[in-house]
């Protein structure tokens, strides 16, 4: 089982909520920025473009939970930059789960082993480490040897200590499907709590923009990675609700919810997600009221959500439509681990 089925409850009873309430625009995941900074620089990110004086800015704690409240989001996720980097992180970490968010920290693994200290097991609590291959291949995506055999040294300490460790990974152009297969394979093996996988996009501030996938490219890719896994081959546990996975090798073709994982950081509000540059907003009502939703993903014609595929703008959507009845039995079946 990948998905805690505590979290499966919760996400369930607040989606069920949100469609009670008749409300059309929700978030189900927080993006939370609480920094920039970062002990790397890898080529499909971006974030350490930003200026000097924005680098050097932390979000306080209670800046993090004012927007955890504002949204009300039952799942927040803790990227950056390098979250420990960020000198009160088990202070935000620690109000988040007092809070009974489903917090996901994610980790390049640099940082890990050396700060389990500061925090505390918790089913609310999960690090998310960021794998994109095994050694050779990681270690180029990160521009720097020895991250991987660290970041796979933390998760062991970490799995030891009683934490949940999940894996993020992102696919590129030029990936060969084999070596993802390796990792997941290696990951399982390793005993990691689930693990996650997206298509690459291009990120505008990202300094590499020629290997990012376009839309067939993604679910030919991904329909080959994926074979061992839905042919019942493979034992992998992906922390991703299974329609998502149908939607990644074009078995469902799904909108954009552009509003399901608001992203929130030292600038405030992005509009309209963490991918795109276009401005910020000072309260997360702000976000919801003035941003031009119906300019944004596939069906919009907007040339830059053409080929995006992205877990923070389809997840949602994938999230939604596991209610419906067709579908629940499915979702249920794969967070109890009886089912693909």
């Amino acid at each position: 089982m990948s998905i805690h089925w505590l979290q499966a409850l919760e996400v369930g009873k607040y989606l069920v909520t949100q469609r009670m309430l008749g409300r059309k625009q929700y978030a189900l995941t927080l993006m939370l920025e609480p920094l920039f900074r970062c002990n790397l620089a890898c080529s499909g990110c971006g974030k350490i473009q930003h200026p000097v004086d924005i680098l050097r800015r932390n979000l306080t704690p209670e800046e993090c939970f004012q927007a955890v409240e504002d949204c009300g989001a039952p799942v927040v996720a803790i990227p950056g930059g390098e979250p420990l980097l960020h000198p009160q992180i088990d202070e935000i970490v620690a109000g988040l789960v007092a809070r009974r968010k489903f917090v996901y920290l994610c980790t390049n693994g640099i940082l890990l082993a050396k700060s389990l200290h500061k925090f505390t097991p918790s089913p609310y609590f999960s690090f998310s480490v960021h794998l994109d291959g095994m050694r050779d291949l990681h270690d180029k995506c990160v521009d720097r040897k020895g991250v991987f055999d660290t970041a796979i040294n933390a998760i062991k300490a970490a799995k030891k200590a009683g934490f949940r460790v999940t894996t993020n990974t992102t696919v590129f152009d030029g990936t060969k499907p084999e070596d993802i297969q390796e990792l997941f394979d290696f990951l399982t093996e390793l005993g990691v709590d689930g693990m996650m996988i997206s298509p690459g996009y291009s990120y505008e501030w990202a300094p590499d923009q020629e290997h990012f996938l376009r839309k067939e490219q993604t679910r030919a890719l991904f329909r080959e990675i994926m074979a061992p896994y839905r042919r019942g081959k493979s034992k992998w546990n992906f922390n991703h609700n299974p329609l998502f996975i149908d939607f990644l090798v074009g078995e469902r073709d799904y909108e954009c919810t552009p509003w399901g994982m608001p992203s929130y950081s030292v600038l405030g509000w992005q509009k309209p997600c963490y991918l795109l540059n276009e401005g910020h907003c000072q309260s997360y009502q702000e976000l919801l009221e003035t941003t031009e939703w119906e300019n944004y993903g596939r069906a919009s014609g907007n040339p830059k959500c053409r080929d995006c595929m992205v877990h923070c703008g389809y997840e949602p959507t994938a999230a939604m439509d596991a209610m419906e009845p067709a579908n629940a039995a499915r979702s249920l079946a794969t967070v109890l681990g009886i089912g693909r």
